[in-house]
């Protein structure tokens, strides 16, 4: 499952052939080529690359029928080609009303050295906030600095990109601004901006009627940053960008799932059950349950996108789902030795797979034993999109304009998830079939869990669930273009993509691309809504995260990006002395102040692997700590307490960091 990681992307690579890129710069009329990148949907404030930099409301347009005010408006000849010179088609993009709120912020220097330019790196986040930090991202409503690190893109070692990680996911809906300034060489010596931008920020406007309006729009970003203490003295750039609403981000989902349930009713959805198994010999496990449940589908009959009413859809569309489409998700529920022999029926608990896994996720050691020891009742699906039985539509990435199909299927499957959880606890559900008669505790209430994908997607799935209140994310993360280079299956595929797609600032480009898109379907679009602010019509959410140290599946940065965004605090000291390299260990994320603790919270679990390296590369721990939380009978404990008494946290490391004793 783990080793499947960067498959998707892999396949996707293959297609992008190579970005529009801008003709070099000309010394002697700068403005002619920024003039003529213009004409082509590129910003001419950077003559180095077409979509840099990114994102961008220079790649907006305004729009008073969105949230924002603006909408996304990549045009064709600024996108992406394949091999086969077709272009990325921007339609679905350009439905958005703003960027991803994750997405990394790109930015093209040549020459700049992170370390003489000053710039916040992953082990001094809050560097990043001191008032003569080298970049500025602030807030344009309330000037407020927003906190990132800094990294050259490790995976070019000659043209490498500069990559802002936002070290907490920005705020829906929100211009921003972004200012870089004092660049340095390694040897020390200032970077002059480039000619274009030093022309554009003049006061003076520009002869030629092309670049007017990028003119004009500086001239507002300048004027603004001004505003909040940063003028243009010793700026290399400066932009602006809006992030997309939480309409934009969740709207489809959320519109799915409210139109199904309305049809639904009270009555429990429909399934058939296709096979009862018991095992008399299997000390955890007495019976494991087949079956299909029915969901009305929004997909096409393709099954390869989301269904609209209009061919056109605009950016609040909300999907359709005829009467008479439905899908029938396959599902596999386990019931405990305990439950069946008169002991102590089992709590229902929903379970997420991972990575290119399924629903038999629930017959691994890790979740027997946990249904075992703990009396839980796993019932699984298969996340669509991303699991096993999806690797046939990996083909249609060939082109990038089908890359929809991945969150598309991912909203599709939250819903046939958020189905197989009302049928397990609604009394015509799995309760009245012969095969669960007795062995379901009625009282007890429903809860998630999910490991490394299925915490990723469980974050999503539980900021729109309504039947349950309580999960635990093991090992989870967001934001996919700051994951994936820190994932050691990746690598494996690197070789395949580097022959296609040499140019890494380009796989850069489309890995923040594809998280506008991605939004939909993972962790990142949803984890504003998670453990507070809920969705409209959900309550509120209580979610504990375990987070292994030195994973190299999904990295520590993107784990503890969720929890700076979520606001949860964490169980500290969370690791021994010298087992970070970071100046502030948890950096912006506050402790637990004291036990018990009922809330929202992360633990940390050390099983001795080496501290993360720093830059986007992944780590090479022997063995890997991926799996170690589902592993451990402590973390097990941990986990099936918070979620039998809705969300309180028990401190099984007796006020010590949590240790996980190697294999």
């Amino acid at each position: 499952m783990r080793r499947s990681f960067g498959v998707p992307v892999a396949l996707a690579a293959l297609a992008f052939g190579s970005f529009a890129q801008a003709a070099p710069a000309s010394a002697a009329d700068p403005l002619r080529t920024a003039a003529a990148q213009a004409a082509d949907g590129c910003d001419p404030i950077v003559p180095t690359a077409c979509l840099v930099p990114f994102p961008n409301d220079w790649y907006t347009v305004k729009d008073r029928a969105t949230d924002t005010g603006r909408r996304v408006a990549l045009k064709p000849g600024a996108m992406p080609r394949n091999l086969l010179g077709k272009g990325i088609d921007p339609t679905e993009l350009n439905r958005n009303d703003g960027f991803s709120p994750a997405s990394p912020i790109l930015v093209r220097v040549p020459g700049i050295d992170p370390a003489a330019t000053g710039l916040a790196p992953s082990t001094d986040i809050g560097r990043s906030l001191r008032a003569d930090a080298p970049v500025a991202v602030i807030d344009a409503r309330t000037g407020a600095r927003q906190p990132y690190w800094a990294e050259l893109d490790a995976q070019d070692p000659q043209r490498r990109t500069l990559l802002v990680h936002p070290a907490k996911r920005l705020d829906e809906g929100r211009r921003y601004l972004v200012a870089l300034r004092g660049a340095r060489a390694a040897s020390g010596a200032a970077i002059p901006a480039t000619p274009a931008f030093t022309a554009l920020s003049s006061p003076n406007p520009p002869a030629d009627p092309r670049l007017k309006p990028r003119w004009k729009a500086l001239r507002t970003t300048l004027n603004d940053l001004r505003r909040f203490g940063i003028g243009s003295s010793g700026l290399n750039l400066a932009w602006d960008f809006t992030t997309s609403s939480t309409r934009s981000l969740t709207g489809r989902a959320l519109a799915m799932r409210d139109a199904s349930f309305q049809r639904l009713g009270a009555k429990a959805p429909k399934v058939i059950v296709t096979s009862v198994k018991d095992d008399p010999k299997d000390e955890r496990i007495g019976r494991r349950v087949k079956g299909l449940i029915e969901v009305p589908s929004f997909l096409n009959p393709t099954g390869t996108a989301l269904t609209y009413a209009k061919p056109k859809p605009g950016p609040y569309d909300p999907p359709v789902a005829p009467a008479w489409r439905t899908y029938h998700a396959p599902f596999q529920c386990n019931i405990p030795r305990t439950a069946l022999d008169g002991r102590t029926p089992a709590r229902p608990l929903l379970y997420g797979h991972g990575l290119f896994g399924d629903y038999t996720v629930i017959d691994s050691d890790a979740s027997t034993s946990l249904s075992s020891e703990h009396g839980f009742m796993l019932c699984a699906t298969n996340w669509m999109g991303i699991s096993g039985p999806d690797m046939p539509y990996l083909a249609l990435l060939a082109d990038l304009s089908n890359f929809r199909t991945i969150p598309d299927r991912m909203q599709q499957s939250y819903l046939n998830t958020l189905f197989l959880g009302r049928w397990m606890i609604h009394p015509k559900g799995a309760a009245a079939q012969e095969a669960f008669h007795g062995a379901i505790d009625p009282k007890a209430k429903l809860a998630y869990s999910g490991v490394s994908h299925g915490g990723i997607q469980g974050a999503a799935l539980t900021a729109l669930a309504q039947d349950f209140t309580t999960s635990v994310l093991s090992v989870p993360g967001m934001s996919f273009s700051t994951l994936l280079n820190r994932s050691s299956a990746f690598q494996s595929v690197q070789k395949i993509i580097d022959i296609p797609y040499p140019d890494k600032a380009d796989q850069q480009l489309g890995f923040a691309l594809l998280q506008s898109l991605w939004d939909r379907g993972e962790a990142s679009g949803y984890v504003g809504h998670l453990a507070a602010n809920p969705l409209p019509r959900t309550p509120a959410h209580r979610v504990l995260l375990h987070e292994a140290f030195g994973d190299d599946a999904v990295s520590n940065v993107t784990t503890e990006l969720e929890a700076r965004t979520l606001g949860i605090p964490a169980k500290l000291p969370a690791l021994r002395p010298g087992r970070s390299n970071d100046t502030v260990p948890f950096w912006g994320i506050r402790a637990i102040p004291s036990f018990p603790y009922t809330g929202s919270a992360l633990v940390m679990w050390d099983s001795g692997s080496p501290a993360p390296p720093p830059g986007n590369v992944p780590p090479t721990p022997d063995p890997s700590p991926h799996d170690s939380t589902t592993r451990s009978p402590l973390a097990r404990t941990q986990t099936a307490h918070y979620l039998k008494f809705g969300g309180q946290l028990l401190d099984v490391c007796n006020r010590a960091p949590c240790v996980i004793p190697p294999n």
